[in-house]
């Protein structure tokens, strides 16, 4: 590496944010990506460790040695073409990625990981900024036609590769406007949707067409999907929410996390959203500690809620992970995000037994405590509560896609509702009917962009490969 002890020299640098008193008054981004001379100083943290375990924790398998060390030499240009060489899109990735890839990280183990994920933000921006992100066109076209059904990360992924290898692609996507996840699941504060605009541009310029409005079983036929196109992609999320049965479920003010978010993120837009859900100057409860439930947090602060409250079921994870344990894999600790630091009461071990409501409202919930006894949950005896709640978010995860998409193309599925395709072997990513396959959260459950993006442009090189009998694309 360029500096081969930069590890012993220089400390981890996390990226600065905006002030809460300041960022929660909007919805714009509020994370500022490093300076130069920061990112080369943290580049100069990757310590030549001979196995990089972060590319192999990285589900894309990015290429992180390389870029630190030319992010170290100042080499902008190389580092972003490096990057966009096993991802297509960094600047989604660059900031609301989990960064598994620092987990796996060498120098992890016994110190702080190499800031990888900020140092992806650094490049792509700058990227951006001096007109380096450009379209990749194949003027050798193949007369060969896909249709990509859903234009989240996985979608889009495909589409951009297939398109690339010289195929006419034209992405359907249900909602009003393209992104899928990306448009209408992530806020704003954490992913400005313009950068979602830009790649559109990007990718229509390489011979992708959008459709929206377009929702397959509905004013689609999946059958004339399969007739007018030589290979159909479905590369939907895994949207069915998980339920909450307990009594008031029914009641006013109880409502799934998209419901809330995904208006608020076309209010950001411009719409006008008739019968809004707002959080302003009510006392909010969300039920799930995933990123879900953090966006309700930081979305309901934002409108400027009485109270947020977030319950989990399960038990507070340790501060700190065992390392030792656990590295290289994805560790269990206690994890804040910076919606929780702009202010939320956390609580862990609890299970919601009621709802309660007057005249059809919700007024509050009824709580208790939960241990682990002979390997099952059981509730604390006498540690029943009762909160005040003017709204309540079930934010529990996804247990599959929906179900009707998947009826009407007529495939397979696994045990969990999940479109049935296998990722290595014979038939990668195809399903039980010809000429269509799936990728991302339809067939692996709901997951990561990053792991999204992996599947996309996976898919899009066996799609390749059956059409024309093999590809160049990576894998």
């Amino acid at each position: 590496m360029g500096k081969v002890t930069g590890f012993m020299e220089f400390e981890r640098l996390a990226e600065e944010n905006l002030p809460v008193q300041e960022r929660v008054k909007n919805y714009k981004e509020f994370v500022l990506h490093l300076t130069d001379d920061q990112a080369k100083q943290q580049g100069a943290r990757c310590m030549d460790c001979g196995i990089p375990f972060c590319t192999t924790g990285c589900p894309i398998n990015n290429i992180i040695p390389d870029w630190n060390d030319l992010v170290y030499h100042q080499d902008w240009r190389t580092a972003i073409d490096v990057l966009h060489s096993t991802n297509n899109f960094p600047d989604f990735t660059g900031r609301i990625c989990p960064a598994p890839c620092e987990a796996a990280c060498t120098l992890n183990i016994n110190n702080d990981a190499v800031g990888i994920k900020s140092i992806e933000h650094a490049i792509i921006d700058k990227a951006w900024e001096n007109g380096w992100v450009t379209p990749q066109i194949n003027q050798n076209k193949t007369g060969k036609q896909i249709a990509v059904v859903g234009s989240g990360p996985a979608g889009l992924a495909a589409a951009q590769q297939l398109a690339r290898a010289g195929h006419s692609v034209t992405v359907l996507e249900k909602n009003d406007r393209i992104g899928g996840l990306l448009r209408y699941g992530i806020p704003d504060f954490k992913l400005d949707k313009s950068g979602i605009d830009r790649r559109m541009a990007q990718m229509e310029a390489e011979g992708v067409t959008f459709k929206v409005n377009q929702h397959v079983g509905e004013n689609v036929s999946a059958a004339d999907l399969e007739r007018e196109f030589d290979a159909v992609i479905l590369a939907g999320g895994a949207e069915l929410p998980r339920d909450l049965p307990v009594p008031g479920r029914e009641l006013d003010g109880v409502h799934f996390a998209m419901d809330f978010l995904t208006p608020n993120n076309k209010m950001v837009a411009g719409d006008t959203v008739p019968n809004q859900i707002k959080a302003t100057g009510k006392h909010v409860v969300v039920i799930g500690g995933g990123d879900t439930g953090s966006d309700c947090v930081g979305t309901s602060n934002r409108h400027g809620a009485a109270s947020v409250t977030q319950f989990e079921l399960m038990p507070q994870p340790p501060e700190k992970e065992n390392k030792a344990l656990v590295w290289p894999n994805w560790p269990l600790k206690m994890r804040t995000s910076s919606s929780h630091e702009e202010g939320a009461d956390r609580d862990w071990s609890i299970t919601t037994k009621e709802l309660i409501g007057e005249n059809g409202k919700l007024t509050a919930l009824k709580g208790a405590r939960v241990e682990w006894k002979d390997g099952k949950m059981v509730e604390v005896p006498g540690s029943e509560f009762t909160i005040k709640a003017d709204l309540v978010f079930l934010a529990m995860g996804f247990v599959s896609p929906v179900q009707k998409v998947l009826d009407v193309f007529g495939v397979e599925k696994d045990n969990r509702g999940n479109v049935k395709a296998t990722t290595d072997g014979e038939g990668c990513y195809k399903t039980s009917k010809a000429k269509v396959f799936a990728a991302g959260d339809i067939r692996r459950g709901q997951s990561l962009v990053v792991w999204a993006i992996r599947e996309g442009r996976q898919c899009a090189r066996e799609v390749d490969a059956f059409l024309m009998g093999s590809s160049t694309l990576p894998r």
